[in-house]
């Protein structure tokens, strides 16, 4: 998941609905199972499923489809013609549920949206314990996955279950869409839902995470930001070269240097590619409010992440707020060139390149933007540097008066015991767009990641507490959706 902290006080958007109280049945059957969704957790985690790479990605696939059978939920692979899931396959399979309510048929259904790939492991000398060992200790479950996004799955799993263990039944149908292609960008998302729009229909979605902030608050998310994700590349010697011979062979490294300089204000605030902001949405007023009222102490963020208190680009505390839920983005994700071991070597590199992220807001199309961004590099005099797109994805935000918000505000204030917040948009990116667009339904997230979980980082972790707090709150979702809100009181 590619995510960031934003929000607003759910009080400034949407009044939460009166508190419900979780079934005491479906409680006691959510502590019964826990060790059991803990244990599957584990297994998930041992299970490498990289979709940078390719690695293990149908065998996870495999793996949820069984661990979802293994509770009494339905699934079975969703495959698209010539897909596969390994290195340079094909898109990898989608694991799909449904779940039917008995006493709720003609209601819709209640969708959620997971992903069972995970970022890359490395570096792999910073983790303090295997990256995929999945080990349990001090109330956590350690490992790549086990917040983004597998614990948040399980909670999901964990949820569908103890209602089925405690009453036979759901409150409406409830179904499960987890894909494994995420992390780099969901190429193949849209094709999946259009082809299978009917077995995906649904009236709301909740999406695939939602974190906990510093202060212990659940943060409700509207919105995910869009991304093109480009890799810049360099040429220069048919093979690296003797650095003693600079003043006659073409450096790569310092063509992609001038040409990466060339992409953002001097300030470093903005996007210096022409035409790279036309269009954009204008953010309304009922998000400027929501917007005005969160509580993100994004210095004392900053600050854990061990970065000090200072805010990239000079930005005041509450421009940094304003710009991680609302403007556009550009970030170099990596850089390769040359030698970058230990000691010195004296070398002119052949290659140089770079992995670029742009974070969009609505009204940006990725593919416009990817044309733009060749015709500035042209038009800087750096037409020599390669532009090679691997993903876009454009921006989403759901409307903070739709009725499904206050039910999800309502169920994360009642588990997590403590007002939401409730968030314009996500720093981060995700297939909303799609799902909202193809589904028509509103997308919500919501969950049990803390902020410093460490996710896309070594020594990723999720908290066993906060994974039964999700677990409850997915129970209150389901219950006040389908219209049982308050009944297992």
């Amino acid at each position: 998941m590619r995510r960031g902290s934003g929000g607003g006080a759910a009080s400034a958007a949407h009044p939460a609905a009166a508190a419900p109280r979780i079934d005491p049945a479906v409680a006691a059957a959510l502590r019964s199972s826990f060790p059991a969704t803990v244990r599957s957790l584990r297994d998930l985690v041992r299970q490498p499923s990289v979709s940078a790479t390719g690695e293990g990605l149908r065998e996870c696939a495999s793996l949820v489809a069984e661990t979802l059978r293994r509770r009494g939920i339905p699934a079975r692979l969703l495959r698209l013609p010539g897909g596969g899931g390994g290195r340079g396959r094909g898109a990898p399979p989608v694991v799909f549920a449904h779940v039917r309510s008995s006493s709720n048929p003609d209601a819709p259904a209640l969708l959620f949206y997971n992903h069972y790939d995970v970022q890359p492991a490395e570096p792999l000398g910073q983790w303090r314990r295997p990256p995929f060992g999945g080990e349990e200790s001090g109330g956590r479950v350690h490992g790549r996955g086990a917040s983004d996004d597998k614990g948040e799955l399980m909670a999901r799993v964990a949820a569908v279950s103890a209602m089925l263990d405690a009453r036979g039944d759901v409150p409406c149908g409830v179904k499960f869409v987890v894909e494994g292609e995420e992390e780099t960008g969901s190429a193949h998302i849209a094709q999946y839902l259009r082809g299978h729009r009917r077995d995906m229909s649904c009236g709301a979605v909740v999406w695939e995470f939602g974190h906990v902030d510093a202060a212990g608050r659940p943060v409700v998310g509207l919105g995910m930001k869009g991304l093109l994700y480009a890799e810049l590349s360099a040429s220069g010697p048919a093979h690296d070269a003797h650095s003693s011979l600079a003043p006659a062979l073409e450096n790569p490294a310092w063509r992609l240097v001038g040409a990466l300089g060339t992409l953002r204000s001097p300030d470093g605030r903005s996007v210096a590619v022409d035409g790279w902001n036309d269009g954009i949405e204008p953010l309304p007023a009922r998000s400027k409010e929501m917007l005005a009222a969160e509580p993100l102490d994004v210095r004392a963020l900053a600050a854990g992440f061990g970065a000090g208190r200072r805010l990239a680009g000079g930005r005041t505390a509450a421009e940094a707020k304003r710009d991680l839920a609302a403007a556009p983005t550009c970030n170099i994700a990596g850089l390769l060139s040359g030698y970058a071991g230990e000691g010195a070597k004296t070398v002119l590199p052949a290659r140089a390149a770079a992995k670029v992220d742009f974070r969009l807001v609505p009204g940006m199309d990725p593919r416009r933007l990817a044309a733009l961004l060749r015709a500035h590099l042209r038009r800087r005099g750096y037409g020599d540097v390669s532009v090679r797109v691997h993903a876009g994805v454009p921006a989403w935000r759901t409307d903070p008066s739709d009725p499904f918000v206050g039910t999800v505000v309502a169920a994360a204030a009642a588990a997590h015991r403590r007002p939401p917040v409730l968030s314009v948009s996500s720093a981060g990116t995700g297939p909303m767009h799609a799902f909202a667009t193809i589904l028509g339904a509103p997308c919500v997230s919501v969950g049990g990641t803390h902020v410093f979980s460490r996710i896309h980082s070594p020594n990723e972790f999720i908290s066993k507490a906060l994974l039964r707090r999700t677990a409850e709150c997915m129970c209150l979702v389901a219950d006040g959706f389908g219209g049982r809100g308050g009944k297992g009181r």
